[in-house]
């Protein structure tokens, strides 16, 4: 120890960014602590990904064009009545790098007001009177003291820092001694506490609200957390599904909304928040954007798509990402950041305007319907066995019975659940519909799985399933296909370019972890199975974890089907369908895990799926789709058409071809 702290006392800490106190202080964290708060610390670099686009390129662009004194010397006076606000600020990195980057325009303001004297190099008396740029410009909410605390100090140092590289610039000492102005951070519950009070005037507004509000899901959020969410989004269906980091943005919209677009201080509120992307995917971002738009006039201005996140603590978060700049007022200028892949740079991507799945589009939402928008077969769930696990057995116990009671073998059936059909998992399910169970009663394998799920049964708070303890030889939802069908499993990884989908005879008995749709053709199953299909998935589905997790009423429902395929487009997918589960039936012994695992995915059904992928772009148009971007645009493009009433008035004329 003693060693360490000699070693620690021989570095140069000066030159170390204050910024590197929240990587300390979550290295530092218990774990399951830091999952309850949902705590994870922001590098740099995304940090440099939030204020660049919200207020710094602005900021320096505006400096550049300035020609004359004057106007610099309001510009200075501009930055020095800048106040920023993060209103879940940890150790106070985005304040300190945003204090940092401010500081550092500053700088090159004042070297262009003192360039004349600099140039026939006139002493400058006291270098400090010339900076206004001050650490009492920046507000922050912390919930937990000790980072709350961290974040004061923390400012001061960056402060001190700055005050070195001018003192070094500038060839005077600079010191601010003793400490007169501090940042405001306050120890308490953003969701709860009124941001403007920070301010402590009326007549002040913050300019810039930013930061990372705790990433937590709603299976995670803790009794007070509920609380916040239920006062927050009081008024708004189906809030309880929502991450808690949706509330940070309806209470910086609320806050938007009292400044009346700016009509009382000419100030302009822009705020941008990192966030789990689960707020632009499924039902998430129906709910949390539908109310942004329409209740509170946000506009997108600016957005990151999906990327990895990454910091420089131990215990480093494994989460996707996305970066959200916003305003209720709209801009001419509005900036798509998007990646190639979840690693690798940014590209930025000017846009007309931004929809809440953070693609160019108009401002529409993705809902729950009971049917396809289009002329498409119905998707439905599977059958729901309530059984506390009785009536579904592995293959060895399906084996052990019906070797000890031969009779019983044809009370059997296959099971197939989304996981199962995946990893090709045999199990079986003991199916009486149409059967006596009086026959049964000397099986007493049977006779005993009966009593226990009429047992779990009659505990359920389900009143569905209470009343189906009268029935324990059945599964309590029974939804099986009498026709044999297509099957997709409601979870599949996020890994995979394809969600395994495939044919089952009807008598399978499929679980309610599956959606299944009957009356298909392979036309039906070469456009689900098809990248365009999958694109579409991607944005609009919600996630297990980071799995996606598919729904009906959402993705399959929803899904713009292609609108006028000819017979000859429709063939062409049918055989290029049939050429895909060729190409699978090449690899008995592969599971569907293993043929669809980008690692080791063969050849043959790649080269299947893109002569697949080709036939259904086809359908669509003529031209090649340069990128997911442009499938997704096109996509959101055709679903406004159909959704919009066009399609329906030309629905008279033509009715879409789907088979």
């Amino acid at each position: 120890m003693r060693q360490v702290l000699l070693d620690c006392c021989g570095l140069d800490w000066s030159k170390i960014s204050p910024a590197i106190f929240g990587s300390l202080f979550q290295s530092v964290m218990d774990e399951k602590a830091r999952r309850n708060l949902g705590a994870h610390y922001t590098s740099e670099k995304n940090i440099m990904k939030v204020i660049k686009p919200l207020f710094l390129d602005e900021l320096w662009d505006e400096f550049k064009k300035i020609d004359n004194r004057q106007k610099m010397q309001q510009f200075h006076n501009k930055l020095r009545a800048l106040r920023f606000l993060d209103p879940a600020c940890g150790c106070g990195n985005f304040l300190i790098i945003a204090y940092r980057e401010l500081r550092l325009l500053e700088v090159q303001v004042v070297s262009y007001l003192l360039k004349d004297r600099l140039e026939r190099r006139q002493a400058i008396t006291d270098i400090s009177i010339y900076f206004e740029v001050d650490v009492d410009q920046f507000y922050g909410i912390e919930y937990e003291e000790f980072p709350a605390q961290i974040a004061q100090v923390a400012m001061w140092l960056m402060d001190h820092q700055m005050n070195q590289l001018v003192s070094e610039a500038f060839g005077e000492y600079f010191v601010r001694l003793p400490l007169k102005k501090s940042a405001t951070i306050i120890n308490g519950n953003a969701l709860r506490v009124e941001w403007q009070s920070l301010l402590g005037s009326d007549e002040l507004r913050y300019n810039y609200i930013l930061g990372n509000p705790p990433f937590l899901g709603s299976a995670y959020q803790n009794e007070e957390q509920k609380s916040d969410i239920a006062e927050i989004f009081k008024n708004i269906d189906s809030y309880g599904m929502l991450d808690y980091v949706t509330a940070w943005y309806i209470k910086a919209a609320q806050y938007l909304s009292l400044q009346h677009s700016g009509e009382d201080t000419g100030i302009r509120t822009k705020c941008a928040f990192v966030s789990t992307n689960s707020i632009s995917q499924g039902e998430q971002a129906g709910i949390l954007w539908s109310e942004m738009f329409h209740h509170y006039h946000v506009k997108i201005h600016f957005a990151h798509r999906t990327f990895k996140w990454s910091n420089e603590a131990r215990g480093n978060a494994g989460v996707h990402v996305v970066i959200v700049g916003f305003a209720n007022y709209d801009t001419a200028k509005k900036s798509l950041f998007e990646y190639e892949d979840i690693k690798a740079e940014p590209i930025e991507v000017a846009v007309k305007n931004i929809n809440p799945y953070l693609i160019e589009g108009t401002d529409n939402f993705i809902k729950s319907i009971s049917k396809p928008i289009c002329n498409a077969p119905k998707m439905q769930s599977g059958s729901a066995a309530r059984d506390g696990g009785f009536l579904i057995l592995s293959n060895d116990e399906k084996t052990e019975i019906c070797a000890k009671y031969p009779e019983a073998e044809k009370y059997f059936k296959r099971f197939i659940s989304g996981d199962d059909f995946i990893n090709d998992v045999v199990r079986w399910c003991i199916w009486f519909k149409d059967q006596n169970p009086t026959d049964v009663r000397n099986i007493a394998e049977f006779t005993n799985r009966f009593k226990r799920v009429k047992q779990f049964r009659e505990q359920s708070s389900r009143a569905g399933t209470k009343k189906m303890s009268e029935f324990p030889y059945l599964f309590a939802e029974e939804r099986q296909p009498e026709k044999d069908f297509l099957l997709i499993p409601k979870v599949s990884s996020e890994s995979r370019k394809f969600i395994p989908i495939g044919y089952l005879s009807h008598d399978y008995i499929i679980s309610d972890k599956t959606f299944v749709v009957p009356d298909t053709t392979p036309y039906h199953f070469g456009v689900i199975t098809s990248t365009m299909h999958m694109t579409w998935m991607r944005y609009v589905c919600g996630r297990m974890k980071s799995d996606y997790s598919y729904s009906n009423t959402i993705v399959y429902n929803n899904f713009p089907w292609p609108e006028n395929p000819t017979d000859k487009n429709i063939k062409a997918v049918e055989q290029a369908a049939q050429a895909v589960l060729d190409a699978r039936g090449q690899f008995p012994g592969s599971s569907l895990a293993g043929l669809y695992d980008p690692n080791t995915m063969p050849p043959a059904l790649t080269k299947a799926h893109q002569a697949l992928d080709k036939a259904v772009d086809l359908c669509y148009r003529s031209n090649a789709f340069a990128s997911e971007t442009k499938r997704m645009e096109y996509l959101f493009e055709l679903y406004d058409k159909y959704t919009s009433g066009l399609f329906a008035a030309e629905g008279k004329k033509k009715k879409t071809k789907t088979n």
